[in-house]
Order: C-alpha cells, then sequence, then structure tokens
C-alpha cells in the first residue's frame, strides 16, 4: 500500500511541475529548456514579467511574484532575471517590483528571501504599512551561493562567485569572490591572487619579513645591544 501512495504522490509531483511544455510554463516570459518548477509551487504571480534561465531548478513552496498583486501591468521589460543552471531552495521567496537580475549557476539554500522593495518610516506619524515603499535594484552575480535563510534587500550587488552565509541579512554592494556573514552582513573573506582567500586587511608578507620577525630587533637595536658598556660581538 505504501508503494503504491508512494508511486501516485511521485506521479502528482511530476504532472503538478511547471515545465516550458506545460500550460502554466507558457505564462512566463521565458521558461529555458530543461527548467523545471517543483510541485507543489509557492505563491506565483506576474509570470509574464519573469524569465527563467536554461536547465534551472525551483524548488518546493518556492514563492515567485512582480508587482504587488496579480493583474498590475508593469511594462515592456522583464524585471525579475533568473539565469541559466540555477538551483534555488525549497520554501524561498524572489519579491520583484523593479529589477532582480540572478546570474548564472547561482545556487540558494532553502528559505531564503530576496526583494527589491521595502517599507520605510520617514514619518513617524503615518503607519509605516501605509507609506509609500522604496525599491532599489538587486543583482547577485553568477557562480554565487547562499546559505539558508539569507535575506538580501533593495539596492544589495553581489559580483561573481560571492558566498553568503546561512541567516545573513545583506544590503551593499560586495566584489567578485565575496564571502558576506551576520547581522547587518559584512565581508569576512575574499580572495586574492597573491594570498589566497583571507581576511580583510591582510596583505602580503614583505621580503625578509620572516626572518626580521624571528629576531625581534633591527640592525640599529641590535647595535645599541651591542654597544652597552662589557658587551662585545664575541659575548654572544
Amino acid at each position: 500500500m505504501g508503494t503504491l501512495i508512494h508511486r501516485a504522490y511521485t506521479a502528482i509531483r511530476d504532472a503538478g511541475a511547471i515545465t516550458p511544455a506545460s500550460p502554466a510554463g507558457h505564462a512566463f516570459r521565458r521558461l529555458g529548456e530543461g527548467a523545471k518548477i517543483a510541485f507543489p509551487p509557492g505563491a506565483i504571480f506576474g509570470e509574464r514579467w519573469i524569465e527563467i534561465g536554461d536547465h534551472t531548478l525551483v524548488g518546493e513552496r518556492v514563492s515567485l511574484s512582480c508587482g504587488m498583486m496579480p493583474g498590475v501591468d508593469l511594462g515592456p521589460g522583464s524585471i525579475l532575471r533568473i539565469g541559466g543552471g540555477c538551483s534555488i531552495g525549497r520554501g524561498s521567496h524572489i519579491v520583484a517590483h523593479q529589477s532582480i537580475d540572478i546570474g548564472d549557476d547561482v545556487f540558494t539554500g532553502p528559505y531564503v528571501y530576496i526583494t527589491d522593495q521595502n517599507h520605510v518610516y520617514d514619518d513617524p506619524d503615518v503607519p509605516i504599512g501605509r507609506q509609500w515603499p522604496r525599491n532599489a535594484p538587486v543583482a547577485i552575480g553568477a557562480g554565487s551561493w547562499l546559505g539558508a535563510g539569507a535575506i538580501v534587500l533593495p539596492g544589495t550587488r553581489l559580483g561573481r562567485h560571492c558566498v553568503v552565509a546561512g541567516g545573513a541579512v545583506v544590503r551593499g554592494e560586495f566584489p567578485d569572490h565575496s564571502v558576506v556573514a551576520g547581522v547587518p552582513a559584512r565581508l569576512v573573506r575574499t580572495y586574492d591572487p597573491e594570498l589566497g582567500w583571507h581576511a580583510p586587511g591582510d596583505h602580503p608578507p614583505e621580503p625578509g619579513g620572516a626572518q626580521a620577525d624571528v629576531s625581534g630587533a633591527t640592525p640599529e637595536r641590535a647595535d645599541g645591544v651591542m654597544d652597552r658598556p662589557g658587551l662585545d660581538r664575541t659575548s654572544f
């Protein structure tokens, strides 16, 4: 009996997935070859402004939306662009209003939240939910990885091959090969051809620096020691 139930559920999942060949797939601005949105999906609307690249996998219960609500005309161009070869973890939310651009081969853990809009609290006398929200474009560079539960806020620009630690809250600009972590997120590691992966502020060692550190004294200090009364260089 259990085997039959499992087979039936697998068949339902396969039939319910959104692919380029399924009727629901035709609603998207582009749903690339081999792309798949797993069943059951989360809330999905504004498909006319969503592009998903080839062979991208969107996990179960992932919400993808453009605009405040279904039926709003957002203009001629795409607003949410997910590149090819991506994997979006289950339960994640990508909420676009102006521009979210996710590069090729970006992977996320589950329950990641990415948005280009946030509430403001400029007027202390107006409920925050009734103040007009503020938009800022978001860009996530190709080859990046976002850990479980990470939050990417409006205005964020991540370079290529970046790592966002699980639970981080990211805002701001980070260059290629950055590792960011924390609340708010900060740069904790980066890559340099000379140093490899290293913490910010690390510098390559000076020529001969390691030997100087062992002695603990500059030539001037050493001479001062030698010039003390009763000591000569043969004493050492």
